[in-house]
């Protein structure tokens, strides 16, 4: 289970797994029974979606790696380096037969799945052309000189793959977050100059106003520090705040009991803190940007516990930081309203790529319209040709009978009316 948490403990979904983990906080447990709570080993708690591409494929692969006694066992003693380095894909060779036959159907399934999702992406290009095997080359999480075989090759490019993408996750959300930021102020200007002075006077005076009242809340904790612990112990956990135990306090979080708090487990504990700064039920309160607060809470909090740097906080890590001086005596924290997300240089950066996007689906637009004003133009033609081929059709026929000849059938074929 080790090496399992460390590869998928740090990924999540934004808002579903996040309301799990919290929903699986203990608010109603004795502290003094803890020491005897044992893990219900029929309770399995699914992996979170990691938000890769290969997401399914990975969990498909240690679901059955983990069947291999052998394996199992190395993985168990294997610290996070050996696991990133990719010297543990060597053992793969060691796994049995059954095993190996499993994970040779999964990658088959993979490759043909990817080999799928560039021919629909080619297909949309109107490309026929299609050498899968050198586009296959763009996916770096197995082997696809092999597309047969899962070797310890495959085993090394999953791993070094998945820590890669996933350790990069964090700086990917807080770009986007600053992309979203910078649109919303975009939006907003450009909605301004679409108003009369009066209007975007009054405009600007809500804005002001929602600004004010959104900043008017109550003083936030140091994530992670004594207070703000405390006030999860107290209110969350309903326990007595004098009987503080940091210990206890640990046993109580480590929802899954597999002796870490991993990062889901540490966001749930700022949910109070939050809740200060926003209410969904506020227009002022924009619940995009507290999830990038509890980003960052999350981020601050491991930066000062996780001493080994495996994304995951040992009792030992989490006791050691409870006897620093940040601790007791934490810095005033400052929560997002008192930041600057963007400068206005970026901004403007920002408006000119925007601009460019802009102009480049005009010029797109342009291009369908006039395909379809050229198809349409053509449809016309047809028709007014099919209706002038009716049109004949019928003067031939009302010459014929106007001679007496019986009238073609739809093959031109002649019809007698049977005299009875």
């Amino acid at each position: 289970m080790r090496w399992r948490t460390i590869l998928l403990q740090y990924c999540f979904l934004l808002i579903t797994c996040l309301l799990t983990a919290l929903e699986a906080v203990p608010i109603d447990i004795d502290k003094t029974k803890v020491q005897n709570i044992h893990p219900v080993e029929s309770a399995k708690i699914e992996p979170p979606d990691t938000g890769l591409y290969y997401d399914e494929y990975l969990k498909q692969v240690i679901d059955v790696l983990e069947t291999d006694k052998h394996f199992r066992e190395k993985l168990q003693k294997a610290d996070i380096e050996e696991i990133k380095s990719g010297r543990l894909s060597k053992e793969l060779d060691l796994v049995s037969h059954h095993v190996r036959t499993k994970l040779d159907e999964l990658k088959r399934q993979e490759v043909g799945r990817l080999r799928m999702l560039i021919k629909a992406k080619l297909d949309s290009l109107q490309d026929i052309g299609m050498d899968h095997q050198a586009l296959l080359k763009q996916f770096d999480h197995l082997n696809h000189l092999n597309p047969d075989k899962f070797e310890s090759t495959d085993l090394d490019m999953l791993i070094k793959a998945a820590t890669s993408d996933l350790e990069n996750y964090d700086k990917t959300r807080h770009e986007e977050f600053k992309k979203y930021e910078m649109m919303k102020e975009h939006e907003r200007r450009e909605y301004l100059k679409t108003l009369n002075e009066e209007k975007r006077k009054e405009e600007e005076s809500k804005f002001e106003e929602m600004k004010k009242k959104h900043e008017n809340h109550p003083k936030v904790n140091h994530p992670g520090s004594k207070d703000q612990l405390k006030e999860v112990w107290e209110e969350t956990d309903g326990l007595d705040p004098n009987d503080f135990d940091p210990k206890t306090f640990f046993k109580l979080h480590d929802v899954n009991s597999d002796g870490f708090l991993d990062e889901q487990e540490l966001e749930a504990l700022f949910t109070k803190e939050l809740e200060k700064v926003y209410d969904p039920k506020n227009e002022e309160d924009d619940m995009v940007e507290m999830e990038e607060e509890r980003l960052r809470m999350r981020e601050h909090v491991m930066n000062e516990v996780d001493t080994n740097k495996d994304r995951l906080v040992t009792l030992e890590e989490f006791l050691k930081a409870t006897e620093k001086k940040e601790f007791l005596e934490p810095d005033s924290w400052e929560t997002l309203d008192q930041q600057q997300f963007f400068t206005e240089e970026e901004l403007k950066e920002y408006e000119n790529i925007i601009a460019l996007q802009e102009n480049e689906l005009k010029k797109k637009a342009d291009e369908l319209q006039k395909q379809k004003e050229e198809l349409q133009r053509q449809h016309d033609q047809l028709e007014a040709q099919k209706l002038e081929y009716h049109q004949v059709i019928q003067q031939m026929e009302q010459k014929k009978l106007q001679q007496g000849i019986p009238p073609s059938g739809p093959a031109g074929e002649l019809k007698f009316e049977p005299h009875i």
